[in-house]
């Protein structure tokens, strides 16, 4: 059986393609502070109002105060899915 015979050509190879890295931008200064301190001062508003006996922090809203404690730490939630 005969031998077959070597490619005289090497194989083509494309160039790389020139990328540009595009470097994402970064969050400000501010943005990590007041992420923490909202979802913070959510888990404290709620934690107000359960010790004291749903009387504070603000006793004219009443039971409003959970919904003003977990909006609080929501918005903190939602920082951080834009944060960099």
């Amino acid at each position: 059986m005969p031998e077959s015979k070597g490619r005289d050509k090497a194989s083509y190879t494309p160039p790389p393609e020139a990328r540009t890295t595009k470097v994402a931008p970064s969050s400000p200064p501010w943005f990590a502070p007041v992420m923490l301190t909202l979802m913070v001062l959510g888990l404290l508003w709620v934690v107000v109002f359960y010790v004291t006996q749903q009387k504070y922090p603000v006793p004219s809203i009443g039971r409003w105060n959970l919904a003003a404690g977990f909006g609080l730490m929501m918005a903190g939630f939602m920082m951080t899915t834009r944060w960099k």
